[in-house]
């Protein structure tokens, strides 16, 4: 099952076009349990993991680019002005799976309990493809087709993610079946754009994909005081937007929970995701 070890972004995009059927392999967290479990035999592998290009991230242009081999322990540490980002990593499964676990690799599985799915959603991002045929950039909901399905080509690789920079506070957070190491019933992430006096809200493991909340995200773009940073939020809005926020959701009965459950975890995540986003604009 061996196969390519690129040192460079330029002989992985040349080892992926030259053996489309070697399976891409980073951290390899969800990909080898597939493995071991019998659901997937593939003839080669693609490794990734010397790649140091994919693991880099940058500000330019008011953005945020994160390279597809960071792993989500770098992100907890490196990156705590993104607090959803931070908070959806330090849930990724023991400390030993957080140092091997990547960003690229949450996107290639398309799980919708994915961690970070919801917070690139809830920023509005982009995943960024490239192949020997050139680069692409497909938003989130493009990318992300269904459960397992993506729209990436047998020749491309996913090299990152981007989103614009915002200012204005945000959150991630899921329910599952106990504290740590679990997969998500139910996930969260809000982020509030105070310049562009919007609301992000993002849903996961509630649908067939990650999906966003957009009668909740107008109702709380529309209720908050933006003017008034101190300004406590109100009980109703709360109330209303937890309750937008669960109609968004299409969840389905699973040996992890009920699909009413789950819809009662997003109305309660979104209510206090909006409580917290408020308490920490008078915080600030």
């Amino acid at each position: 099952m061996s196969g390519p070890s690129p040192r460079t972004l330029a002989e992985a995009l040349e080892a992926r076009a030259a053996h489309p059927e070697a399976v891409p392999i980073a951290g390899g967290t969800d990909l080898m349990v597939a493995v071991n479990f019998g659901r997937l035999r593939p003839g080669s592998l693609l490794d990734l993991s010397g790649v140091t290009e994919l693991s880099a991230w940058e500000r330019r242009n008011g953005s945020l680019r994160i390279g597809s081999g960071a792993t989500f322990a770098r992100i907890a540490s490196d990156l705590s002005e993104f607090p959803p980002l931070v908070q959806a990593a330090r849930t990724v499964g023991s400390p030993q799976i957080r140092n091997r676990a990547t960003i690229g690799g949450n996107l290639a599985t398309a799980s919708p309990a994915g961690d970070a799915l919801p917070v690139l959603a809830a920023y509005g991002g982009d995943v960024l493809l490239a192949s020997v045929r050139g680069e692409r950039r497909l938003r989130w909901d493009e990318f992300l087709l269904g459960p397992k399905r993506t729209a990436l080509a047998a020749d491309e690789l996913i090299v990152g993610v981007e989103w614009p920079l915002v200012d204005g506070p945000g959150s991630f957070a899921k329910v599952g079946t106990r504290n740590a190491m679990v997969i998500a019933i139910a996930s969260v992430s809000l982020q509030l754009d105070t310049q562009a006096r919007r609301v992000g809200l993002a849903l996961g493991s509630v649908a067939p994909t990650v999906v966003r909340a957009p009668e909740a995200e107008a109702f709380a773009a529309d209720a908050l005081d933006w003017g008034d940073p101190e300004r406590p939020l109100p009980e109703a809005v709360a109330t209303e937007f937890g309750a937008l926020a669960a109609k968004a959701a299409t969840p389905i009965n699973d040996v992890r929970g009920s699909a009413a459950y789950r819809r009662r975890a997003v109305d309660v995540l979104a209510q206090r995701a909006l409580m917290w986003a408020v308490d920490d604009r008078r915080a600030a």
